[in-house]
């Protein structure tokens, strides 16, 4: 018990994400099975990081539970779930609390131009850990962007090779930059990762090509549909702060698996003039 307790603290330290599986409640009497119920306070341990640790007392049970603590490690969120003795998924002999410490999902945007402020005033209102990437020195600076968490002055595809391993479906890539130069390898390099969302600004023209060239540098096309271009919804933004608003609820919405209309596949104008 001691052991999986020091390794959940080694990993929070080292911001691994983590999820410690304990059991809450069990049924004393099992009517009609003999079955052999885990004991309160049995603890298993799930982290991409180090693996399993520890067990509740069955092998399947522990395959079952730590199947759905890696599930829940991916949506970043904590939860309840019941099981039978053996991990069966329609009995209720005990309750385990998966109990998910996760840092706070990134936003690396790709590009320090106008609307990048505003989309880091946004992303941290939602709870994100922004890093703003730009290959230029004189426009990559904290004076420019105060609320951003990092500020890096570096090319897109060398800074995500030093994080690729940490990113995973709750994170989110934004290419602002609108220059061929930078948003190719930035792109290339992002899906490479396990990133949840990557999206990049332009014109439906500027997509055009610039899928083109994506196609050229080598990626196939059923991953040229994993780029949500024109980025943001269809909500007729015009602002940068509107056009942050647009990024961050597509964002949401793909999460979500929500129903909504996205530029990428919309077909009108990407800024409507109001009437």
């Amino acid at each position: 018990m001691d052991e999986i307790f020091t390794t959940l603290a080694q990993c929070i330290r080292d911001e691994d994400p983590v999820a410690l599986a304990t059991v809450i409640e069990r049924t004393d009497v099992v009517r009609g099975r003999n079955t052999l119920l885990p004991q309160l306070g049995a603890t298993l341990l799930v982290s991409q990081a180090v693996g399993v640790r520890g067990s509740l007392g069955h092998d399947k049970l522990d395959a079952v539970v730590a199947g759905d603590a890696t599930g829940a490690l991916s949506s970043g969120q904590s939860v309840a779930r019941h099981y039978g003795s053996a991990g069966e998924s329609r009995l209720n002999d005990v309750t385990v609390f998966i109990d998910v410490f996760a840092p706070p999902p990134r936003m690396i945007i790709f590009g320090a131009v106008d609307f990048t402020a505003a989309l880091v005033k946004v992303a941290k209102v939602l709870g994100y850990h922004v890093t703003v990437c730009d290959a230029r020195e004189i426009f990559a600076t904290k004076k420019r962007f105060p609320e951003a968490d990092e500020v890096i002055v570096g090319w897109p595809d060398a800074y995500l090779m030093t994080v690729a391993g940490r990113l995973s479906a709750r994170d989110a890539v934004c290419v602002l930059t609108h220059d061929h130069k930078f948003d190719i390898p930035a792109i290339v390099a992002a899906l490479s990762t396990k990133v949840g969302y990557l999206g990049a600004m332009g014109s439906r023209t500027t997509h055009l090509e610039r899928v083109k060239r994506l196609t050229e540098a080598g990626v196939a096309p059923a991953r040229l549909n994993e780029i949500m271009a024109p980025i943001g919804l269809a909500i007729g933004a015009r602002t940068p702060e509107e056009t942050a608003v647009a990024i961050c609820a597509e964002i949401i919405a793909r999460r979500a698996n929500a129903e909504v209309r996205s530029l990428r596949d919309d077909t009108g104008p990407i800024h409507r003039v109001a009437s």
